[in-house]
């Protein structure tokens, strides 16, 4: 057999080969069953259990919601004169005051009136007297005639801002109860009023 010939057929066995080779399909590495020895085993890691530390945290809602305090009603005093000075000095009831020989509402009149008013519908329990004042000057009927104005103008304006006219009457005193003794404007400015004043049913 000649040289060539030789070479032929050793490249086509090696070709034939390698063809055989890959149209074979691979076998599967052997499974390694495990050893039963346990000793040089590496121990498992530990699971990492992301276990929701229970902390107590209080959680802040995403609004803050107002609170329910119910207000405490409040007790007033059964003794009706304690009850006028309370209720004037914490506010409820409000006293409107006048200019100079006038009997219209100036707007603190009104604001008075209004803060009384939401008082009286929320205590209808009680009665009402408006008490018109005026100061010195002017004679003595003039000063009645005035105060019974004053007195009426106020209690048409509570009647107006919802407050039953049915309980609330009127009286002029005109000058003859000043509330400052004085002789000056100082003085006849305090006693140019509407005094409001708490009475039973």
């Amino acid at each position: 057999m000649s040289k060539s010939l030789r070479a032929f057929v050793v490249t086509l066995a090696l070709i034939t080969t390698m063809v055989l080779s890959s149209a074979c399909p691979k076998k599967a590495p052997p499974k390694v069953a495990p050893s039963a020895d346990t000793s040089s085993k590496v121990p498992d890691l530990p699971a990492t259990v992301t276990t929701a530390t229970a902390q107590t945290v209080t959680a802040e809602p995403d609004f803050v919601q107002p609170k329910t305090d119910t207000m405490a009603v409040e007790t007033l005093p059964n003794d009706i004169e304690e009850l006028n000075r309370v209720a004037q000095t914490r506010g409820y009831i409000q006293d409107a005051f006048f200019g100079y020989n006038d009997s219209a509402l100036s707007a603190d009149a009104q604001t008075a009136l209004t803060t009384s008013a939401t008082w009286l519908k929320k205590n209808g329990q009680y009665n009402l007297l408006i008490e018109g004042h005026c100061d010195e000057r002017g004679t003595e009927q003039y000063n009645l005639a005035l105060g019974d104005r004053r007195a009426n103008q106020a209690k048409e304006y509570l009647v107006t801002l919802g407050v039953d006219a049915g309980r609330i009457r009127t009286v002029s005193y005109g000058e003859e109860r000043p509330f400052d003794p004085g002789h000056d404007e100082s003085a006849w400015a305090k006693n140019r009023r509407d005094h409001l004043v708490l009475v039973g049913k």
